[in-house]
């Protein structure tokens, strides 16, 4: 046994002997003058009782009994009319303005007023309040209102009358701030007032109040807010009552105004209590509270509120002094229960909290917290180490609510989810200490009826959490007592003086109770229940309402699956006395009842005579007898009267206290059900499931019964007993069978199994897309992430209502799904067949465990899925941090097999591996190897899904980091097959519909080149690759792979190594070409005019740079072509970015760099391009000719320089200075220096062409400007086109937002955060050597922080393509998207060389 004690912390009693020597510890008038007003009210209010009591107001309409609303209006016209006035509370806020007029002229006559226009313009003058609240001695700040007021005057022409007039202003607004005042305390002391009456209202008239008659000095109209010192004429006051001596009400009143300010103030000491609906951490006696002015404080008039201050040095006896107490305390009790937590200082709390946890540390701490806030309640008791709050089922207003606190109090929902051995940690309600009755609050004798102590009582037994009661609630002791018919049998937690009776086996005194007695033998029962219940695991709850006064609770073990399921007949109101329920809703339950472990009722009867009481008693037995079967006398007497008759004939004992005998307990424990008088077995009609007929279930009853699941249902769950101790017990699930299973799978067998969107799905002809759930919608996936992704937020906190699971528990609907999708493909069909066989199991458990066994399943599967997934990929992946192993998902996700969207065929004399294929309906043989989604769901299949640009973004991040090197090499030998013009797709098509309308796709290829050449083991072997050309000239038509063309003029081998064909790549793009898209027209693009069909590329001679496109179109990312003909936008593209775009400048410098790098070590047979001229002459540039000729031309023409220079050819189009331009050359020439993110994808291309003091500085201004919560802002906020919110549903006729025209004009793209993340960690080093790089690595994680969140929240497990202005939500983006998961990863793997000390190359070939 343990024991605990109260400590009470923030009040003491107003007798106790301290408080003399040490007035300070409480909130009295010397220390907190600020209560005077509030001291004054209160005496004022207690006169009206004195005078009320002594009969004066009588023939005013206030009575010595106050019982009505009338007397309740006559009280409120006294204190207006009367009493207040005489106080004149509102002097003691006001100032004196003759006083203070005087003063003024007097200092007025010696200053010179200040000079026409030089007074100061602000400053108002307000009323500073006297510190020590005397009447008419509040002030004003005299210095302000001389330079305000003293001034001189054009209306005045001597001094005399000036001042006059000065002064006379300085009175009208000294009168208008009196005024303020007086209407702001007026406020208060209406408020004072109708708070003061609504207390009188509860106590004296209103039905379900204590209905207090007479008023004295015992039972005031209003409580006391201070206690006073004895000196005060309290003593004096209860002379005149004994010798009906006349009152003098100003006397009194005086007396008190003037205690306020001598040294016995001390002793007035403000009482404590509690202010409804108040904020706990506020302190309602605090110089900035009205509480006790506004008579807001529900008070107790025996003890004061304590003064702490904020530390021990504050007020250190009061500190010392509690600390001793407290320890004393801790000393001998296991634990401790706070009282009136919620107004204790937070700070004196946890200081005092922390001592006694040094003398016991495994200190028990429950408190009395009353918030009415969970966000509150937690702050409480993470910040004091609460063990357990004190909760009551007696707050409860009726039988639902009451089961609500049942299943809110502890416990786990029946059928709960499988928790992994490493979770997260969830919000969670505080752990309670639940009792059917406090100590100080009424029974529900009093509130509810006598014959809902049982039900109710039994409820509570069932809560999943500690329990408690008290001895009045067993034996039916009415309590604060609300019937008028008990008034003189109330008992009071402060003022009793009885003594409860002492206990026997078998009471025969009055002055003795035992388990006969009450309902004692119930209560013993139930506890003994509720032990059982805790010790035995039955750790899960579901509560049920039968009806409006009927409640189920069911507490379930998942270990047995046994249940004990207790059902309570309410009783809120007292039924009528002959009360009969006839039909109750039958139960039915999974299982078989094993027994009914107890049912009781609770009845009136009428009081038997008792032959050998002592007649001359006055002195009741306490308590009644147990009903049993033979006792004849007493099922005489419970038969006689009506079941639920009123309790007649109490009487107080004036010795004990002593409760109702008027009622007689019944109860029956473990029984068979056939024995049973309150249920019986009734027929189902469903063989899972047994039905049982109520046949006398009454209110104030109580039956529970246990029961066991069928046998037949024991062989699926000792299968699926076997995957719980796998999964759950271990931080990495582990299953041997299915592990072996799952490592026959591929990568793309994964996104087959884990992900595919709807799109993917119906695309093959087999399956239906994505499952839809009833009631909340699809799943974003038809693999298990898509199942997982709503799992992961239900099973945490265990939300069974979830439509998901509702469906479950319906049918096999989605079991079944799981399973068959995956059977229909031969890579995951042995999957699938495991599934089948563990999920036939889920379907053969009782319904409401479904949901719990089905994620049971699928989570395991998930989790080796993962890990399979991951010991696929590089070391980097599987090595790393959960982030890595996140983002390198996007892998899976992204990459799959779609026979919609094949990369090219290849060449038959491809070295191995060589790509397995896939023969079509026609019979042609098509690759079948994975292919890149750009981002789902709006680019899965068919030509939407594969796009040149976004391929190659991503396949450095995808593909090569995560070691998919195979993947990366078919991606870009088949790309290399459709070259034409020199340019790689935009959008692939197979390769034979590929369309060529982007200038950026071929540099991105040549960077994955490189990085697969320098990053893969061997992979320089790549340039060896046999490509197949689908186009072998420009003009040819798509030719099958392996075959030689014959020209006009010669043969042209289709085959060519893939150094070829990234030499032929460069040299048109030297040589210079102008084409035009082949089908030009609304075939391939319905709003493109006729202009933007013609294409150009080429480099500029001066400077090296490539160039390209026009007006008309857009070659780059930033690709949005205007579609509104309302806003006049259609065919104008909104980011042309013509010219020379900043970010191919550098991927052509990269690649350029690199060849020639590859040529002088003899690795890459092409050194040169060559330019043949009109004029019939050839210009030859070398690789690191051209090269270096970019590198001394790309800062004098793109930097914009901090300081303005005469070179600049522009200045009058320079917006922010320090900054990289976007663009060079543009048919737009305002474009050239629009603020965008494409600079720092230069700075990796190429960071060896940057000056790293513009490269920094500029990277500064895009953090200032452009850098979001989750991605880049596209265009600079200050530019005249910004909008930051993308809705390509805008129907508008606004020309920078119509169907979404504002792209890339400011929303918030994830890619280029990568590139300006990576760029930063370069630059910092270069700039600020190690110091500056650890700082940029420490923010840089910072910021990634919130993608890893998004990461781990999304649905799709992906980052978004973009995101509106600040981070928003936009419904138009790709949920996951490649490149957005690729660029981040390869921001981790600078940080991974970063951290181990290795140098971040961005560029391998040389140089920084």
């Amino acid at each position: 046994m343990v024991s605990i004690c109260d400590i009470v912390l923030n009040h003491t009693a107003n007798e106790s002997a301290w408080l003399k020597e040490h007035p300070e510890c409480t909130y009295n008038l010397i220390n907190c003058p600020y209560l005077r007003p509030a001291y004054l009210l209160d005496a004022v209010l207690h006169q009206l009782t004195v005078e009320v009591a002594e009969g004066k107001w009588e023939f005013s309409g206030i009575p010595v009994e106050v019982n009505s609303e009338d007397h309740l209006t006559a009280i409120r016209n006294a204190l207006f009319e009367d009493f207040i006035p005489q106080a004149k509370i509102p002097e003691l806020f006001c100032v004196d303005s003759g006083h203070l007029v005087s003063e003024f002229c007097s200092q007025a006559r010696n200053r010179v007023p200040p000079v026409a226009g030089s007074a100061p313009e602000e400053g108002v003058l307000a009323i500073i309040p006297d510190p020590l609240y005397r009447r008419l001695k509040a002030t004003v700040d005299m210095d302000l209102a001389l330079c305000l007021f003293n001034v001189y005057r054009s209306d005045c022409f001597d001094e005399d009358t000036r001042l006059r007039r000065c002064s006379e202003e300085f009175k009208l607004c000294l009168e208008k701030l009196n005024k303020e005042i007086l209407d702001k305390i007026q406020d208060h002391l209406q408020a004072a007032v109708e708070n003061s009456i609504a207390g009188i209202r509860y106590f004296r008239v209103q039905s379900d109040g204590p209905r207090i008659k007479q008023v004295s000095l015992k039972n005031p109209l209003v409580p006391r807010y201070f206690t006073e010192p004895d000196t005060v004429s309290d003593i004096a006051q209860r002379d005149r009552l004994m010798y009906f001596t006349e009152p003098d009400t100003v006397s009194d009143i005086a007396q008190r105004d003037r205690l306020m300010y001598t040294p016995e103030a001390c002793l007035v000491m403000a009482h404590n209590g509690w202010v409804m609906s108040d904020d706990p951490l506020r302190n309602f006696a605090a110089s900035d509270s009205n509480v006790y002015l506004r008579r807001e404080l529900i008070a107790w008039g025996d003890s004061v509120k304590l003064r702490y201050g904020n530390k021990p040095e504050d007020c250190p006896f009061l500190w010392q002094h509690m600390l001793e107490y407290v320890e004393q305390t801790a000393r001998t009790f296991d634990g401790i229960r706070l009282d009136n937590c919620h107004s204790t200082p937070m700070v004196v709390a946890e200081y005092l909290l922390d001592a006694a946890r040094r003398i016991r540390p495994d200190l028990y701490v429950a408190a009395e917290l009353f918030t009415n806030s969970d966000q509150k309640d937690n702050i409480f008791v993470n910040r004091l180490g609460i063990t357990s709050l004190i909760r009551e089922a007696m707050s409860a207003w009726d039988s639902h609510e009451e089961g609500r606190l049942v299943y809110r109090y502890g416990g786990e929902p029946v059928g709960a989810f499988f928790q992994p051995a490493l979770r997260p940690l969830v919000p969670s309600v505080a752990h309670a200490l639940f009792l059917d009755l406090t100590h100080d609050n009424p029974s529900p004798v009093d509130k509810r009826s006598v014959f809902d102590l049982l039900p109710s009582a039994a409820l509570v037994a069932m809560a999943c959490c500690a329990t408690g009661s008290n001895r009045g609630y067993d034996e039916l002791v009415p309590h604060h007592s609300t019937n008028p018919d008990y008034l003189c049998l109330q008992i009071h937690v402060v003022d009793e003086t009885r003594h409860y009776t002492e206990w026997a086996d078998e009471p025969g005194t009055p002055l003795t109770v035992g388990y006969n007695s009450g309902i004692i033998s119930a209560k013993r029962a139930l506890n003994n229940l509720h032990f059982m219940l805790g010790a035995s695991g039955y750790n899960q709850v579901f509560v049920d309402q039968v009806d409006a006064d009927i409640v189920a609770v069911t507490r379930h073990c998942p270990g047995t699956h046994q249940s004990v399921i207790l059902v309570a007949y309410t009783a809120f109101t007292h039924p009528d006395p002959d009360y009969r329920k006839d039909y109750v809703k039958p139960l039915r339950v999974e299982g078989t009842v094993d027994e009914v472990i107890l049912e009781a009722t609770l009845k009136h009867r009428k009081k038997p005579t008792t032959p050998d009481r002592d007649s001359n008693s006055d002195l009741p037995v306490i308590g009644g007898p147990v009903y049993c079967e033979c006792d004849a006398l007493n099922r005489a007497a419970t038969e006689a009267g009506p079941r639920y008759s009123r309790p007649d004939g109490f009487q107080k004992n004036g010795v004990v206290i002593n409760g109702l005998e008027d009622y007689v307990l019944e109860l029956r424990e473990h029984l068979k059900l056939s024995e049973s008088r309150m249920l019986r077995s009734g027929e189902s009609g469903d063989s899972n499931l047994t039905q049982l007929d109520w046949t006398d279930f009454q209110p104030g009853s109580i039956v529970a019964i246990r029961v066991s699941l069928y046998d037949k249902m024991k062989p699926a769950l000792s299968l699926l007993g076997d995957l719980v101790s796998g999964f759950t017990h271990r931080v990495v699930p582990s299953h041997e069978e299915l592990r072996e299973v799952i490592s026959r799978l591929d990568l793309s067998d994964m996104n087959r199994a884990l992900y595919r969107c709807a799109e993917e799905e119906r695309e093959e002809g087999q399956g239906a897309g994505v499952y839809d759930i009833p009631d909340f919608g699809p799943t974003v996936y038809c693999g298990l992430q898509g199942f997982m992704s709503l799992l992961s937020n239900i099973r945490p906190s265990n939300d069974l209502g979830h439509p998901m699971c509702n469906n479950l528990r319906q049918g096999n609907w989605m079991i079944d799904y799981v399973w068959q999708r995956l059977k229909r493909n031969s890579g995951t069909a042995e999957l699938g067949g495991w599934l089948e066989k563990n999920l036939l199991a889920v379907t053969s458990v009782p319904r409401y465990l479904v949901p719990s066994y089905f994620d049971l399943v699928i989570t395991g599967t998930y989790c080796l899925l993962l890990d399979r997934a991951w010991s696929l990929m590089s070391s980097f992946v599987h090595e790393g941090s959960s982030f890595n192993l996140n983002l390198a998902l996007g892998s899976v996700q992204c990459g799959g097999v779609v026979h919609s969207a094949p990369l090219p065929s290849f060449s038959p004399a491809l070295a191995p591996p060589v790509p397995p294929v896939h023969v079509t309906s026609s019979g042609e043989q098509i690759p079948a190897c994975v292919t890149l989604s750009a981002g789902l769901p709006h680019f899965s299949t068919g030509y939407m899904r594969n796009w040149g640009r976004d391929t190659f973004i991503s396949l450095r991040g995808l593909f090569i980091l995560t070691g998919r090197y195979q993947e990366a090499r078919y991606h870009i030998l088949g790309y290399a097959g459709c070259l034409r013009h020199g340019l790689i797709p935009n959008l692939l098509d197979g390769g034979r519909k590929s369309r060529f309308n982007c200038r950026d796709a071929v540099w991105w290829w040549l960077y994955c080149i490189q990085s697969y050449v320098e990053e893969v083991p061997e992979g320089s072997a790549i340039l060896q690759d046999k490509v197949s050309r689908i186009f072998p000239q420009d003009d040819s038509p798509p030719q099958p792979p392996g075959t030689v063309i014959l020209s006009r003029v010669a043969y042209f081998p289709q085959d060519q190594p893939l150094a070829d064909v990234i030499q032929e790549a460069l040299s048109v793009h030297f040589q210079g070409l102008c084409f035009r898209e082949r089908n030009a027209g609304r075939e391939i693009d319905a709003h493109m005019t006729d202009r933007g069909f013609n294409n150009q590329i080429g480099v500029h001679p001066d400077t090296g740079f490539v160039f390209g496109g026009n007006m008309y179109n857009c070659g780059t990312w930033m690709d949005k072509m205007g579609s509104s003909e309302k806003a006049g936008i259609r065919g104008k593209p909104a980011t042309p970015r013509d010219g020379s775009a900043v970010e191919l400048v550098g991927l052509c410098k990269r690649s350029l760099k690199w060849l020639a790098t590859l040529h002088e070590e003899g690795k890459f047979p092409h050194g040169s391009v060559i330019r043949g001229k009109r004029d019939g002459s050839r210009m030859t540039w070398t690789y690191r000719q051209w090269e270096q000729k970019i590198a001394s031309s790309f800062e004098p023409v793109f930097f914009v320089s901090v300081h303005p220079s005469n070179k600049e050819p522009r200045p009058d189009l320079i917006h922010h200075r320090g900054i990289y331009k976007d663009t060079h050359g543009s048919g737009q020439p305002w474009a050239d220096y629009q603020l965008r993110c494409n600079f720092p994808i230069a700075m990796v291309a190429a960071p060896e062409m940057f000056d790293p003091q513009h490269a920094w500085t500029a990277l500064q201004k895009a953090e200032e400007l452009l850098l979001g919560p989750l991605g880049m802002r596209t265009l600079d906020p200050e530019d005249w086109a910004y909008n930051g919110f993308y809705d390509n549903s805008n129907d508008s006729d606004d020309p920078k937002l119509a169907h979404g025209y504002n792209y890339h004009q400011g929303p918030e793209w994830v890619w280029p955060i990568g590139f300006f993340l990576r760029a930063r960690l370069h630059f910092a080093r270069v700039v600020g050597g190690e110091s500056e790089l650890r700082r940029v690595v420490a923010h840089t994680r910072s910021l990634l922080a919130r993608h890893f969140t998004e990461l781990q929240n999304s649905p799709w497990r992906g980052l978004p393509e973009l995101t509106n202005k600040d981070g928003a939500y936009c419904k138009d983006s790709c949920r996951t998207q490649a490149w957005s998961m690729a660029c981040l990863l390869e921001v981790l793997y600078d940080l991974n060389q970063a951290d181990e000390s290795k140098p971040i190359i961005l560029n391998h070939v040389g140089g920084n």
